[in-house]
């Protein structure tokens, strides 16, 4: 029995063109088996930065799905080519960020990046499902501050007030803390409300 028996999602997909840039062979695999179940038929895979900046600068992509390690460059780099470059030709596609890194210093600065959605490895076809559903029926407005341009991370009921306009939190005032703090591992459920603060969306992933 499949993980999306029980979510009637067969053709959620239908009408989106999904990139996936990882230059794992059997991770991209995975990933394109998994929207491939939610009903995608236009999937474009590349293995390196390079070529996948190169196909979307001149091609239209609804959805992106990148790891952060690869060689010669990281997902982190395509992430802000596609939002400052120039050339990008559409700076506000959404951005799903699948990898293995979960301690807080790297989320935060694939968020601060323009990074839409965070999931975890190893991923499930749910875990990644329920970020996906996220991006299509609960899109987020862009904001520019300063050096930052992405999704609006903003707790809707709340101004602005200091650094923490672009989601950094404000470090502790002890050094050794803060980099404790710095390298916590996050939860899934952690992360999402991190990307999401004002959705009550719980994540079913184990915490183990």
């Amino acid at each position: 029995m499949s993980e999306f028996d029980d979510l009637h999602t067969t053709e959620y997909l239908r009408d989106v063109s999904v990139m996936i840039v990882d230059d794992q062979q059997f991770t991209a695999n995975m990933l394109r088996q998994m929207v491939r179940i939610l009903g995608c038929m236009d999937i474009q895979a590349f293995s390196n930065v390079e070529s996948a900046w190169t196909y979307y600068k001149h091609n239209r992509i609804d959805l992106i799905i990148l790891d952060w390690e690869m060689s010669p460059d990281s997902g982190l780099k395509l992430t802000r080519l596609i939002r400052k470059s120039p050339e990008t030709p559409n700076a506000f596609v959404p951005i799903i960020m699948v990898t293995a890194y979960r301690d807080k210093d790297h989320v935060f600065k694939a968020r601060d990046a323009g990074v839409t959605e965070y999931v975890v490895k190893p991923v499930s076809p749910k875990a990644l499902y329920s970020r996906i559903e996220a991006v299509i029926e609960r899109p987020r407005r862009f904001v520019r501050v300063g050096e930052y341009f992405g999704p609006d991370r903003r707790r809707h009921h709340t101004a602005y007030d200091g650094d923490d306009r672009r989601g950094k939190d404000v470090p502790p005032q002890d050094a050794e803390a803060a980099a404790r703090e710095n390298k916590r591992d996050m939860h899934q459920d952690e992360i999402n409300k991190t990307f999401n603060p004002d959705d009550d969306v719980p994540d079913d992933t184990p915490k183990g």
